[in-house]
């Protein structure tokens, strides 16, 4: 991961993965249809697999086995958990891509703000997407979940990224289109943003979030006026 620009800093900004920065969905579900083909079970539609994404790939694929029909044992998890993270090794951004504003939104915001990642994709895997989006370089660092206590909604992701950067979590931006980002936000006492763009559904969440953007090229006058 490359630092951010010299300049001055504003603070920093954190960026959820899949559904915020990139529209990776058809790379998950043809991923985790590889494991399930590689363990002889029944795939499961594109569609179906977008209502799982979100919570990093041990949830997906439990639902997944419950969708099935069957029991979520430990050796057939681990078993479609290997092959799921090879396939996503191996295409990381093959059938997705980056959405629209993105990368322009990203390096205009890297003059000023520190820039990282908070996924609750572990760290290996969300590092391989970023790199084949080219993506990579705009971030100071990438944050994953690698255990289950890491993972949003938990604040424990944007705790330590603030601690990395060495500023107060009220000066970390979290910008997620999901519920677990809100929420993780909130608990962290970090201001977020809503994605408009991604694959979460506003009302969805419990409470209608304070800033909420359509486009990613409407963050960075929020965050001046937000200050």
């Amino acid at each position: 991961m490359a630092r951010s620009e010299p300049g001055v800093r504003h603070g920093a900004v954190a960026f959820d993965l899949d559904g915020t920065l990139v529209d990776s969905a058809p790379d998950i579900a043809a991923a985790l249809n590889g494991a399930l083909q590689a363990c002889a079970l029944a795939q499961v539609t594109p569609d179906r697999v977008l209502g799982w994404i979100g919570d990093g790939p041990d949830p997906l694929i439990s639902r997944a086995l419950a969708a099935l029909g069957r029991t979520d044992d430990a050796a057939l998890h681990a078993r479609l958990r290997t092959h799921f993270d090879r396939a996503t090794l191996a295409a990381p951004l093959r059938h997705g891509r980056v959405f629209d504003g993105i990368d322009a939104l990203l390096r205009q915001l890297r003059r000023r703000w520190a820039l990282v990642v908070v996924t609750n994709k572990p760290g290996r895997l969300a590092r391989a997407v970023l790199d084949a989006a080219g993506l990579g370089e705009c971030f100071d660092a990438v944050h994953g979940a690698d255990t289950q206590a890491l993972r949003k909604p938990a604040p424990a992701l944007l705790m330590q990224a603030a601690q990395g950067l060495g500023i107060a979590p009220s000066r970390l931006w979290m910008v997620g289109d999901a519920a677990t980002d809100m929420a993780a936000a909130a608990a962290a006492g970090a201001p977020a943003v809503w994605a408009g763009w991604g694959y979460g559904r506003i009302e969805a969440l419990p409470a209608a979030p304070r800033w909420r953007i359509e486009h990613p090229a409407q963050l960075p006058a929020l965050l001046d006026a937000a200050g």
